[in-house]
């Protein structure tokens, strides 16, 4: 763990086609059933569990533990412009107070308001990454705040703007992909351009652990 930020850890699943949902958003589920118990291990294992506003909209997720025994994690949200419905899993019952919603300077005040009523907390975060979903949340900021919380883990379960920039940025510490037996042509890619031309640049592992769930195949790798 790097002393300015948790350690974090990307977990996605994707198909054989390297894709993480179908061109039109559909991703429930691509893996199998053991390897959903993984994720929800996963989960368990962490302080907090990140994703993007983007896979709240597709997929409306309760990002809790349910499969396994254990606690649930601080559920981070990277929303830079406060496009997540009031009406989420996420801010519903008494999941709003485990809930921090990561923003950009420039989101509605209003909104804001609506979403801290609810119980959910909204943090400010500035911008430095213009190409990306996350855009106006600059993550490596805002891993340091969750570090400043004692947040000394966390697991990001996507979408591909934030797995990318997290890559881009160099700010991850292990990735665990789970490969499932599916092919469906044209769709979401789980990672998007890292502005890698040459063969020679591409990201290496320290360690690369296989093994199989159920039908799919996880690859668990830590960075260098």
């Amino acid at each position: 763990m790097k002393h300015s930020q948790p350690f974090v850890t990307v977990k996605y699943a994707s198909t054989l086609d390297g894709r993480i949902a179908t061109r039109t958003g559909d991703s429930q589920w691509i893996s199998c059933q053991e390897t959903l118990t993984l994720a929800h291990q996963l989960r368990a294992e962490h302080d907090a569990i990140m994703v993007g506003v983007g896979t709240v909209l597709a997929d409306n997720p309760r990002l809790n533990v349910r499969l396994v025994k254990g606690r649930d994690p601080l559920r981070v949200i990277v929303d830079g412009d406060l496009k997540i419905p009031l009406e989420a899993n996420i801010l519903s019952e008494d999941a709003a107070p485990g809930t921090l919603i990561a923003t950009s300077p420039g989101a509605d005040e209003t909104r804001k308001a609506a979403i801290k009523e609810l119980g959910a907390e909204v943090l400010t975060i500035g911008g430095e990454i213009p190409d990306v979903i996350s855009s106006r949340v600059n993550l490596k900021q805002l891993l340091a705040e969750l570090r400043r919380r004692q947040i000394q883990s966390v697991l990001v379960e996507g979408g591909a703007g934030i797995i990318t920039a997290l890559l881009r940025e160099q700010l991850v510490n292990r990735l665990i992909v789970v490969i499932a037996p599916k092919i469906i042509g044209r769709g979401i890619e789980a990672i998007g351009d890292l502005s890698i031309t040459r063969l020679r640049d591409a990201i290496t592992f320290q360690s690369v652990k296989i093994a199989q769930l159920g039908t799919d195949v996880v690859f668990d790798c830590a960075l260098e």
